[in-house]
């Protein structure tokens, strides 16, 4: 279609008729145009209904209507506009392209017979829930607001615990048709502009018609994970865990009708630390920090180490009580793997689940059919107790995306363990940790500060230092401002 087609005329009827053809008026139904006559010229307002609020556009209606009569010049519009409507939010777009992204974003246009400039009036108002603690990221002490769906608002919440000028939102659009906004946020004097920019780049070559699971698919697009199931960005719903990030150095994106953030770049470690860690005291955050860790280790090679044990002859005195005395009926490692595709079994059909019926179908899974498949000898008691400690580890990882991750890390020792014992096993985690060590986001290596190797980084890892001994962000980000504190405080 000609650009010409999209340049504002003079005329309203021409710009209404293009608009109309373009917005499919007459045929969706909350599409509304809303004629009026401006200082006794013919004008029109055009918006789709639930977008805007009401009590404004009255407001917005009732300033028009008094505008005194007048021949109506471009500088005498703008003027008696920003003195006369009672409305902050208010801007020109000087192409009928440009307005009806503006207005399919959900604003408000105003077009005047005449005047060759259409005014935007953002009198958005959004569907939105209310800011409640993220159900994966609880803490016992703390905060209780999360990201909702609305951009704007995410903002807002991080605005709240970063005063800061240097604190920057960039807005950019995905999708030619769906025109996603997606905002990326730094503080200015502290990321890596290098970082910052190839952040934009990524996003804006993207050439797609939408994305429209919102960060997830944004994801996909700037990190290219295919094959590599390792998550290689951060996902957070809590508006302190994005802002504790920004201070460090990090760049955190916020994808509108996506209710969490991305952060960017991150490790392996990332995923290891959670908030309640930093509402405990420094003792406490170490020793869960420790916990967790523990876990996730056990999440990934309990159950391949314990096969491998199990089925190994010339066991030393102290571990020979490893591996059941009955096989059971099944075959040990056919035992295991049903076991773990029956857990994963279970914890979709809970996704599925009403919450009213969540708890019967756990009873069902977890205690009537286990305790039958002991009974009948189809499954050894200790084959459930370890696969069932693998779960519980499993669901002590903080992020669900290494979680699943780690999963099919263990599919992979499992088998290794079946079919080459010791060395299968080996050979299994060497795949895992070559996997581990290759991977990186936005050019970090994910085991870093383990390697490359950083000492007084990987302390900061491994413990849980108070606050105020945190003086300088970690090198992983290379910020510009690397001391977090200016100045020593007096002690008291």
């Amino acid at each position: 279609m000609p650009k010409a087609r999209f340049a504002v005329s003079k005329k309203l009827e021409e710009n209404l008729e293009v608009l109309k053809e373009e917005l499919g008026y007459g045929v969706t139904f909350d599409l509304v145009f809303r004629r009026l006559r401006v200082a006794h010229k013919q004008a029109c307002l055009i918006f789709f209904d639930g977008f805007i609020q009401d009590e404004a556009v009255i407001h917005i209606l009732r300033a028009l209507q008094a505008v005194p009569r007048m021949g109506v010049t471009l500088a005498a519009l703008q003027q008696d506009l920003e003195n006369v409507i009672p409305y902050f939010e208010m801007s020109m777009a000087d192409s009928l392209e440009a307005a009806m992204d503006q207005v399919l974003s959900g604003a408000m246009l105003l077009l005047i017979d005449g005047v060759q400039e259409v005014v935007v009036l953002d009198v958005r108002q959004y569907v939105v829930r209310g800011s409640e603690e993220p159900t994966l990221e609880k803490v016992t002490r703390g905060s209780r607001d999360g990201f909702v769906e609305t951009a704007l608002f995410n903002i807002n919440l991080i605005r709240r615990r970063i005063r800061d000028p240097q604190l920057r939102f960039e807005a950019l659009q995905v999708g030619r048709r769906s025109k996603t906004d997606v905002m990326v946020g730094y503080i200015e004097d502290v990321a890596d502009p290098s970082l910052v920019n190839e952040v934009k780049s990524r996003i804006e070559a993207i050439d797609r018609d939408a994305i429209p699971m919102g960060g997830k698919n944004l994801e996909e697009y700037i990190l290219g994970t295919v094959f590599n199931p390792l998550p290689v960005t951060r996902y957070t719903e809590r508006p302190d865990v994005a802002a504790a990030h920004l201070l460090e150095g990090h760049v955190v994106i916020i994808v509108d009708t996506t209710p969490f953030a991305l952060i960017v770049p991150v490790t392996l470690w990332h995923f290891t630390q959670h908030a309640e860690e930093y509402f405990q005291n420094p003792p406490v955050g170490t020793y869960l920090r420790w916990i967790r860790t523990a876990g996730i280790i056990g999440s990934l090679i309990l159950l391949p180490l314990w096969y491998t044990l199990a089925v190994s002859r010339n066991l030393p005195p102290w571990i020979s009580f490893i591996g059941p005395k009955d096989p059971g009926r099944l075959a040990l490692w056919l035992q295991l793997l049903l076991l773990e595709v029956g857990l994963d079994l279970i914890r979709m059909a809970l996704i599925h689940t009403p919450d009213s019926l969540a708890t019967s179908l756990g009873i069902v899974g977890a205690i009537i059919l286990g305790d039958l498949a002991v009974s009948i000898g189809l499954f050894t008691g200790e084959a459930i107790l370890y696969t069932a400690i693998t779960a519980i580890c499993g669901f002590a990882t903080p992020s669900i995306e290494l979680s699943n991750a780690l999963r099919l890390f263990r599919y992979v020792l499992f088998l290794g363990a079946v079919v080459g014992g010791w060395w299968g096993l080996g050979a299994g985690l060497l795949v895992t940790l070559l996997t581990m060590g290759l991977t990186k986001s936005f050019g970090i290596p994910y085991l870093w500060p383990l390697v490359p190797f950083d000492g007084p980084a990987l302390l900061r890892v491994l413990f849980r230092y108070p606050i105020p001994q945190v003086a300088v962000r970690p090198r992983l980000t290379q910020p510009q401002d690397l001391r977090a504190q200016k100045r020593d405080r007096p002690r008291r």
